[in-house]
Formats: structure tokens, sequence, C-alpha cells
């Protein structure tokens, strides 16, 4: 079978260094990648480096091989554009249909899914300008991450970083899967707004123990980077998951269930569709000792009491904080998993319930799950024993019609 086709556009930023490590993803997952870099990409890193990666001649001209017409072909051959680092200048040229070199060339010939990765400091990120180029961008279709927040060049920090280039490339790879869209069909989860919630929240008892569950959260990134690949604007709120964040995704880190609960009404009120995946504890100790709570010989330790956590699901499904909002939630059974799915449901007034087996050896932790997603209107839709990225697809899939996309 032929190698998916990839061009890689490398703009003129200090981030360009870190296209090589998404470059060697890249090719080692089985896809042929043409690096096309600017004039001034090659001043941070060289074509011998780009060429030798990638096994392909690196050129920034369309006086190169003429005959080839790579200013054209470039383009038309591609299964996939990712411009990684794509810099101010680079957005703005892409938004306005410039073509002054092999690079802005190509973007204007691709017919494939086209993917941004800027990088630029916070101000040159805010900037009225960059922020019309980039709604231009999406407006026709073309996917342009939010950039990290971190340390940039000197003594900055803040959000203009180039997203973890592991994380670039789930993208690329969930883009890619997606199958091929051409310039003005724009990805179904565009213009919307979508918050998730991924692990398990840990409920202080002394300050080195807790109650917790086994919620790794990889369900919930799962649905963050697919939404991200369809074009979402994604609110993650992640509880305990030690996980890197995805790329252009927004994420709340939290602890406990009141403090998740906080997290998801602020987000919620200005998104479409929130999917409550996270594990959240139904109870936490009545009290929190100051100190660790010491083992007395000859003594049993006193009784644990416990109170309830909010209902998170119940509650923002009850109160909506838009109208037309989208509520999903995550039931984990271990018994009689649809009967109990349903009466859920109907308790916690959401629109989408997905419920599946857990165990200890069931789901938690797993890369794979198999799940039936149980609808307020009746519906059923089974999702066979696959990977958490496929069940991830299958609820936006369920949720796009619902926003009316």
């Amino acid at each position: 079978m032929d190698k998916p086709k990839v061009v890689l556009g490398v703009a003129g930023g200090i981030a360009a260094y870190k296209a090589c490590e998404l470059l060697r993803r890249l090719t080692e997952s089985g896809h042929d990648v043409r690096v096309v870099p600017t004039d001034s990409a090659l001043h941070f890193v060289g074509a011998a480096t780009w060429s030798a990666l990638s096994g392909h001649p690196v050129s920034t001209e369309v006086w190169s091989d003429v005959h080839e017409v790579p200013h054209v072909r470039i383009g038309q051959s591609a299964d996939l554009v990712v411009v990684a680092p794509a810099t101010a200048d680079l957005l703005a040229k892409a938004a306005h249909g410039l073509a002054d070199d092999l690079l802005t060339n190509t973007l204007l010939t691709a017919r494939c899914p086209v993917v941004f990765a800027p990088a630029m400091h916070t101000e040159m990120w805010e900037h009225p300008a960059t922020q019309e180029n980039v709604a231009t961008l999406r407006r026709r279709g073309a996917i342009v991450i939010e950039p990290a927040v971190g340390r940039l060049t000197g003594v900055d920090t803040g959000k203009g970083r180039l997203p973890d280039p592991g994380e670039i490339f789930e993208l690329c790879r969930r883009v890619l899967a997606r199958g091929v869209s051409v310039p003005d069909s724009v990805p179904d989860l565009a213009g919307h707004h979508v918050v998730i919630s991924a692990g398990g929240t840990r409920e202080p008892l002394d300050p080195v123990r807790y109650l917790g569950n086994r919620s790794s959260g990889k369900q919930g990134y799962a649905l963050a980077r697919t939404a991200a690949a369809r074009g979402a604007r994604v609110t993650l709120i992640e509880a305990n998951t030690g996980f890197a964040d995805p790329a252009g995704v927004e994420v709340v880190h939290v602890g406990t269930a009141v403090q998740l609960r906080e997290a998801v009404l602020k987000a919620a009120a200005e998104a479409d569709a929130v999917v409550m995946a996270a594990a959240v504890a139904d109870f936490r100790p009545a009290s929190y000792a100051e100190g660790k709570i010491k083992k007395k010989d000859g003594e049993e330790p006193a009784p644990v009491a416990l109170v309830r956590n909010p209902d998170i699901l119940a509650e923002i499904s009850a109160e909506r904080a838009r109208p037309g909002q989208v509520i999903v939630g995550f039931a984990a059974e271990t018994d009689d998993v649809l009967a109990n799915g349903r009466k859920k449901l109907r308790r916690k007034g959401c629109d989408l319930l997905v419920v599946n087996e857990v165990g200890e050896r069931k789901t938690f932790g797993a890369e794979e799950n198999e799940a039936v997603v149980l609808a307020a209107d009746g519906g059923e839709t089974a999702v066979p024993y696959g990977l958490k990225e496929a069940l991830a697809d299958v609820v936006w899939d369920l949720v796009a019609p619902r926003l009316g996309t």
C-alpha cells in the first residue's frame, strides 16, 4: 500500500527545531513526509537536516526542479499538510492567499486537510490581526490549533509556545484517519466549544492519603484529541492523570470533586457541549486530618465518616448554561450494565450516556474500550471493542447532529 503523503511545512521561528521530532514520528509511523521550509526556517535548521530525516530533497523556491512543477504537484498529491511551527507571518500569508515561496504555493494547491500549529510570542498571537487571520483560516476549513502556554524565548512566558510534537503527531494521525477533505469543507465541530472532564478525582483523608478510583483519564484524552482534530475549541478538565496536554487543547488541572465541579461550571457557561468522562468520587471524607493518621498499638482505626459529593452531571443537565447545550455522561457499571445505565440516564437527565462495564482488568487504564451509548430519545448505539479514540469518534458523531452541524 502507498504510504500516506504528508507535507511538513516549517516557518521561521525558534520552535523550528521541534519540528524534527514531529518529522521523526511521522516517518517512523509509516508516512511519506516531504519537508517544505521557508527561507527563514533554514536559519534555524538547515536543509541537510530536513533532507536526511525525510529522505527527500528540500527546497524553499518554486524555481527548483521546474520541470516537475513542484509548486503545484506537492500540494496536489498530499494527504495532509501540517505547518509546525506556523508563525504570524505565515498565518497572514495563508489567510490572504499570498504565494511567494514553495510553502505558500503548496498551501494554495492543497486539496487535503491542512493543520497549522502556531508558535509566536503572546502579544503576536493575541494581536487582532493574527486572530482575524486565524478565524479566516478556520472558516475555510483549516485546523488551527491553539498554542500552548509556557516558556517562550528569553525570559518570556505565556501563550504562544508550540505544543508538544508528540501531541501534534497524535492530532495529525486523527485528522488523517477522518479522511480527505477539500478547502471550504469545514470540520463538523468547527466553531463549537466543547468541555471534557477526564481522570479520577481524589478526596484527601490526611496529608498523605486519599480516597480515589482506578480511572486513568485515557478515554477523556481520546475525546479531547478527536474533538480538536474535528475542529472544535476544546477545554479539558483533568483530574490526576499525569498526561501531557493534548495539542490545541486548553487544559485545567484539578484534584477533587469539588474543584472539578467549579471548573466544569465555569467552562460550561460558554460551551456548546459538555462530556463528563471523568470518574468523579461519589463520596469524600467528612473531615480532614491535618496530620498523618497514626497506627496505635492494640487499637483499631476509627471509622471514616463519608459525605456525598455534588452530582455534577445531574446539576449541569438540569440547569443548562446555554439553550441547546448537549450534555454527555459516562456510566461505569459492574453488573446489570444496560439496566443500570438506563436508570442513570433518566435520573441524570443528560442527552447521551456512555455505558460500559468496568473492573480491575476492564477499561480502567486500558487502550481499548467497548460501550453502548444510550440517548434520551430512546436510541442505542453499540460500540464494539476497540481503541478508545474509536469510541470517542462515535460520541462526537452523535453529538454533532444535536449541535445542528
